[in-house]
């Protein structure tokens, strides 16, 4: 999808990138304000929903056994169950549904490709449980105290140097990239897998590469059959721009907006008169 081309643009570049200058600033207030992304400016929000409802009037084989109440008290223990399988799962983010697999699985991560008919050569996010695992796989220790805390848990994908020989990775997640993108979803159900899987997650959206976002499990019921389990949070009230993705790997005091997602101004504002960070700009 758009979101998964800006990651991927952002991991092949971030060692020697620069970033848009302050207008991204302005940028992300317009979004904010008229209720889309910079990159979703086609109205084709519900797209999505039209195309579920005719796969569903064709006929489209998806089987409604696979989709469980996220809320039901067996729910956390299927999700992990199915983690530890290999499986791929669907699950309810802050932002948007996606689709999730054990990190440290190759099989898993393989899964994830297949069923988004995915570029192996894209990059995959992770999710964790708390924020003071995002330490566990990306480097964090020049950033100032209190600033992961302040801005997680929230849809925010912290961008920053991955950990060298981190463990709970699998060799097959994003092989030979620099840095990594970490999030820890202000979800209670995907932060409870984390937990309860003991690992990190590895996460994308839930749909085919290129398409709409979806903020309801119907509008990707074609792509049931492709998972273990389907974990109905209900429908997610956001505007389908998936989570800001904040470059934070940079030693030098400067921050860049890789992608202009849900609160990037309120983000902003925190990095800048919270914690006195720059923006990168052009040179």
């Amino acid at each position: 999808d758009r979101g998964d081309v800006a990651v991927v643009m952002a991991f092949a570049r971030a060692t020697t990138s620069t970033t848009a200058s302050v207008s991204r600033r302005a940028a992300c207030a317009r979004g904010a304000k008229r209720g889309v992304g910079a990159r979703r400016l086609d109205g084709s929000g519900d797209d999505a929903v039209r195309s579920a409802a005719r796969s569903r009037r064709d006929g489209r084989a998806w089987s409604s056994s696979r989709v469980v109440d996220a809320r039901d008290d067996d729910a956390v223990g299927l999700a992990v169950r199915a983690l530890a399988e290999g499986k791929v799962i669907a699950v309810p983010t802050d932002t948007i549904y996606g689709f999730a697999a054990c990190a440290r699985s190759a099989r898993g991560v393989e899964a994830l490709y297949r069923i988004k008919s995915r570029n192996a050569a894209q990059p995959l996010a992770i999710a964790v449980g708390d924020v003071r695992d995002v330490g566990t796989y990306g480097e964090v220790e020049h950033l100032p105290r209190g600033l992961l805390e302040a801005i997680l848990p929230g849809p925010v994908t912290v961008l920053t140097k991955r950990r060298a020989g981190a463990r709970g990775a699998s060799e097959s997640l994003n092989p030979g990239v620099d840095l990594i993108g970490i999030r820890v979803p202000n979800s209670d159900f995907v932060r409870a897998v984390c937990r309860a899987h003991q690992g990190a997650i590895a996460l994308t959206s839930a749909n085919k590469s290129g398409e709409t976002s979806t903020t309801a499990v119907d509008e990707f019921a074609p792509l049931w059959d492709g998972c273990e389990r389907v974990f109905d949070g209900g429908r997610i009230e956001a505007q389908r721009l998936g989570s800001t993705i904040v470059d934070l790997s940079s030693h030098d005091g400067a921050y860049a907006i890789v992608r202009e997602g849900e609160r990037c101004a309120s983000l902003m504002r925190v990095l800048e008169d919270v914690y006195n960070l720059r923006l990168k700009t052009t040179t």
